[in-house]
């Protein structure tokens, strides 16, 4: 097994037992407390509550979080209930500096053409939702990033030398990153898990941050299915993880030893 320390508990009670800026990089997803269906989790406390638990969470995150490290919260929404991204990054602003708001763009339509995938829906009054928030906060909102890390080639060639003076055929992303899903057929796919984020989304993060194998620390306090410590321990990254639920741990190792081993 890498160096990756999974721990069976409530994210609150672990965090609170680890070191003082011991954390570089948070990535992490917390339930959207949109009813969504757990194993042993209710995803549908009162709204005060809720905020209140997440606020507690974001507390700890901090205080385990280096100075110069970054926490990548993903949020998403319903139809019905859109304010929740806002509704958790109006907690994480009392305690962190809001330094990037990403979208992630889930699916996509140019023109007539449409990439990506979304649960598609039937309503007189809603679109389809196809993106996501990505929350980049920090302590100060003046963490240097690695933006040429996630870059991508210019269109036309001839704004290299206008816009790079290294001369080299790569600029800034931007803040608006298609990711697409891969195509899932069951649940079962994704260890019945209900809401898992791509791999690429993650390592996007990461390497925005920068890192250091075998140095740079990566937590993700709501564990899941382990996505964000597979893309760590392939990275050759240290990670720190914690799921109150047995089989979601059991499914996250062995999606480990896969991805080293692949």
């Amino acid at each position: 097994m890498p160096d990756v320390r999974v721990i069976r508990g409530d994210c609150l009670e672990v965090l609170k037992r680890e070191n003082d800026g011991s954390i570089d990089i948070v990535v992490t997803s917390p339930p959207y407390n949109l009813g969504i269906g757990y194993a042993l989790y209710k995803d549908n406390k009162n709204r005060d509550v809720y905020l209140s638990w997440l606020n507690a969470v974001f507390a700890e995150i901090k205080r385990v979080m280096k100075d110069n490290g970054s926490f990548f919260l993903n949020m998403g929404a319903s139809n019905t209930d859109p304010w929740v991204p806002y509704d958790v990054a109006n907690e994480a602003r009392k305690l962190f500096v809001l330094q990037n708001d990403i979208v992630w763009v889930k699916s996509i339509t140019i023109g007539d053409t449409s990439s990506g995938h979304f649960k598609p829906i039937n309503s007189d009054r809603f679109l389809n939702h196809t993106h996501e928030s990505i929350f980049h906060l920090t302590k100060t909102g003046n963490v240097k990033v690695d933006r040429l890390a996630i870059g991508v080639h210019y269109q036309d060639k001839g704004n290299i030398k206008r816009w790079n003076r290294s001369g080299r055929d790569i600029r800034c992303r931007g803040n608006s990153w298609y990711v697409p899903y891969e195509t899932i057929r069951s649940r079962g796919d994704k260890g019945m898990h209900p809401a898992v984020f791509p791999e690429q989304l993650v390592e996007n993060c990461i390497r925005l941050h920068g890192f250091r194998r075998g140095e740079t620390v990566v937590c993700d306090p709501f564990c899941g299915t382990g996505t964000t410590m597979v893309v760590a321990a392939r990275l050759g990254l240290r990670g720190l993880t914690m799921e109150i639920d047995q089989s979601y741990i059991e499914y996250m190792k062995r999606r480990i030893r896969q991805a080293v081993h692949s």
